[in-house]
């Protein structure tokens, strides 16, 4: 067997596959030896069909089977050990000329054409402007966090005063008959309501004002309009008990407590940030100001790598890529794919694969790795800041290793936090060798700023680019 590449020009080629019948000959008689040994056919015992029959049967068949096999798995090899920068996948050239005679050649050819990775400079130093937007959330916007914090962390306390409508009112309530207890009537310990879900006006109205030891008569169908969940909830039963209720409560006031606002103090540093994280106001604002401009971070990466992109891109105009042959394969490749659709797309799947390709180069060329440790610590950010979305800042650290191990197992989850950690150590490198141009930004005109982007740019349609990228890498 002899592989050789044939190369038109510096980035289209072909792989020519030399094969002899002693290269393939054994595996096949092995094969039909297999069918031989499990055939079981009429008018033969198992294992002992004549030869000549299972090759009559099975022989084509078997042949260009272990043909296939072979030259695929030849294919592979030479790519991976002659280390070719391919782009797609080889295409096997099926023209008429190029055809094989499996029962008469005695030497086989078959043609894969390829594309090359294009050979070029990519001189990116202080010449290089690249724009790194610092985020600043605006003074009203951090109040309001700061005031939502002591809010969501804030607690209900009893009071000695009149009560308001948001208050919660706890007590006794008694089914009375005019002014008297009823006999035998329904009792409800530790009942509790807040004015402010009450229907009625009047019955609500008389409970705002109301203080510790008055006592409020009404009838809870009237205060409720007739709405037996609620009514139910109050009595502490089921809705189907409360059909047939239709009097008189008294409600003997024990307690009053208000919702208060949490304070500015260590109890709540720690409750937001954890234990001893910070210890005085000054530094609870600064780490709070600092983790909510840290929620900007993915999307400022993204801008920079962005301009950083369309920089890559332009001065790679000039390179010469394989354009019939990157056309021919994204046709080839998908049945859904039209020649006009390809036509359409391929100027932007081409820019891409441009900036794929460059990234690639930066990696290699500067030895930038990534190892296990930059996947676990940014499996741990992803998971915390996920958290944070929905204002839970402070995780029990188990319950933060739980989910970022969760994220670990999951194939898909850890080639993305591949690319992710990839993608970062290539910014921290531009960061090192362009000039960074560093820009103060309301958060407000960074959020228009972003939506504008994502509407110019419509940020990735379709897989075309995802399809010729991945296969690039795989066969990098």
């Amino acid at each position: 067997m002899k592989s050789t590449l044939n190369k038109t020009n510096d980035v289209n080629g072909t792989i020519v596959i030399e094969l002899e019948k002693a290269d393939y000959q054994e595996k096949v008689d092995k094969s039909l030896n297999q069918y031989r040994q499990k055939a079981n056919i009429p008018g033969f015992r198992q294992g002992k069909v004549p030869r000549s029959v299972i090759q009559k049967m099975y022989g084509k068949a078997v042949l260009v089977d272990e043909i296939n096999k072979i030259v695929t798995d030849e294919l592979g090899n030479y790519i991976r050990e002659n280390k070719l920068k391919i782009l797609g996948e080889p295409i096997s050239d099926d023209s008429e000329e190029k055809q094989v005679d499996l029962e008469n050649d005695e030497l086989m050819k078959f043609y894969f054409d390829i594309a090359l990775t294009p050979e070029f400079e990519l001189t990116l130093d202080k010449s290089t402007e690249l724009t790194w937007y610092n985020v600043k959330l605006e003074d009203d916007l951090f109040e309001k966090q700061m005031d939502a914090y002591r809010q969501n962390y804030g607690t209900y306390a009893s009071i000695d005063g009149e009560a308001k409508d948001t208050d919660l009112i706890k007590g006794t309530l008694t089914e009375v008959d005019g002014d008297a207890d009823k006999d035998n009537g329904l009792v409800i310990e530790n009942a509790i309501l807040m004015p402010s879900y009450l229907k009625d006006e009047t019955v609500k109205s008389s409970f705002i004002g109301a203080k510790v030891g008055d006592s409020v008569v009404f009838n809870p169908k009237t205060a409720y309009d007739n709405n037996e969940a609620e009514v139910a909830s109050l009595l502490q039963t089921t809705k189907d008990k409360v059909a047939d209720i239709n009097c008189d409560f008294r409600f003997d006031i024990s307690e009053v407590t208000r919702y208060q606002e949490a304070e500015l103090n260590q109890e709540l540093f720690d409750k937001v940030l954890g234990e001893g994280i910070v210890t005085t106001e000054e530094e609870f604002r600064t780490r709070v100001a600092s983790e909510l401009s840290n929620q900007f971070k993915p999307n400022v990466d993204h801008l920079f790598i962005h301009e950083a992109r369309d920089i890559i891109v332009e001065k790679m105009k000039d390179v010469q890529f394989p354009d019939a042959f990157l056309k021919r394969w994204l046709l080839e490749s998908s049945e859904e794919r039209t020649a006009e659709q390809v036509e359409e797309d391929y100027p932007k799947i081409l820019e891409d694969l441009k900036f794929h390709i460059a990234k690639q180069k930066i990696v290699e060329e500067h030895e930038i790795k990534v190892e296990f440790s930059d996947i676990e610590a940014l499996a741990a950010e992803v998971a915390k800041a996920q958290f944070a979305q929905y204002g839970m800042t402070n995780l029990p650290a188990d319950v933060l290793q739980n989910y970022t191990k969760s994220l670990l197992e999951k194939e898909e989850s850890v080639q993305n936090l591949v690319e992710r950690a990839t993608e970062d150590k290539i910014i921290n490198w531009l960061k090192e060798n362009v000039t960074v141009v560093d820009k103060e930004i309301t958060s407000s005109a960074f959020n228009d700023m972003m939506n504008e982007h994502a509407h110019r740019h419509g940020e990735q349609t379709g897989d075309e680019a995802t399809e010729a990228t991945e296969t690039a890498d795989e066969q990098a």
